[in-house]
């Protein structure tokens, strides 16, 4: 995996930003806070309303936005909205055109958005590890497939940027990674409470996890600005076991959607769940 450390971008691109959720607001707001010419578009209207207060223009479809753009970037919640967009913007996309797709919707969806593109529109595909902190101060970790060079300034804003491969491998290992940081986030609140069945004193299990190789999973586990809603965390860790045969994901997937009353909640939510849970139980 090779770090992009030099941009290749001598001008400042047109952007259109397609999808402004709890990442996507933030990352876009970066690109418009350097200087970016930016053109947005949400589903959800009112979300845009700060970015046009500061500039940016905002844009009542997502092909009204797209017309001209030398970049387009998507930041969409699924696959289903990454198709729905596509369909909009496809006819009104021109020539020299980057799409950087930096949804988290598995390598499947690239690829097969990827085969759409009209001739002359390359894509980039570009899923983040990191949440809403991490956007905002510009440090996510960006796993880029494709050719990366054209846009590596733009990222850079965002974070720091890794080539991975062609198109669909950014995806493919977004999927992998964030399958094993839910997975772990998710195995660090059953170890509390089964600290709370097993009858320790409190802080004393936590205290033993931070010593040891579980601490960054128990420090994600207890986080209070990530903002990653448990059911997108659902959604991720079912693009890898709509991949593969993967009983523990799987596991961990049940558990996800066995506490709706947290779905947008903090990821860092399911460790009280599960210990009120096992409480109760």
């Amino acid at each position: 995996m090779e770090t992009v450390n030099k941009p290749d971008m001598d001008k400042n691109p047109r952007v259109a930003w397609l999808g402004l959720g709890r990442m996507g607001l933030p990352m876009a707001r970066r690109l418009l806070d350097a200087g970016h010419p930016l053109t947005v578009w949400n589903r959800t209207a009112s979300r845009a309303q700060g970015l046009g207060a500061a500039g940016a223009k905002v844009a009542s479809t997502a092909a009204e936005a797209v017309a001209g753009a030398d970049v387009v970037v998507t930041m969409l919640a699924d696959p289903a909205a990454l198709t729905e967009v596509a369909e909009a913007v496809l006819p009104a996309l021109r020539p020299g055109t980057v799409w950087v797709e930096m949804s988290s919707v598995g390598p499947e969806a690239v690829r097969a958005l990827a085969a759409r593109l009209p001739q002359g529109v390359r894509l980039v595909d570009a899923p983040v590890m990191g949440s809403v902190d991490c956007a905002a101060s510009g440090e996510l970790a960006i796993l880029a497939g494709g050719e990366v060079a054209p846009v590596a300034d733009l990222l850079a804003r965002l974070g720091t940027v890794q080539a991975v491969g062609p198109v669909g491998e950014g995806a493919a290992l977004k999927t992998v990674l964030i399958g094993a940081v839910v997975g772990g986030v998710a195995l660090v609140a059953e170890a509390l409470a089964l600290a709370d069945a097993l009858g320790l004193p409190e802080g004393v299990a936590e205290r033993a996890l931070a010593a040891g190789p579980l601490a960054p999973l128990l420090a994600r586990a207890r986080a209070t600005t990530a903002e990653f809603a448990v059911s997108l965390a659902a959604k991720d860790v079912a693009l890898g076991t709509a991949a593969a045969h993967l009983p523990i994901a799987e596991a961990v997937l049940a558990t996800l959607r066995a506490h709706p009353a947290i779905a947008d909640a903090d990821l860092s939510a399911l460790t009280d769940a599960g210990r009120a849970a096992s409480a109760s139980a």
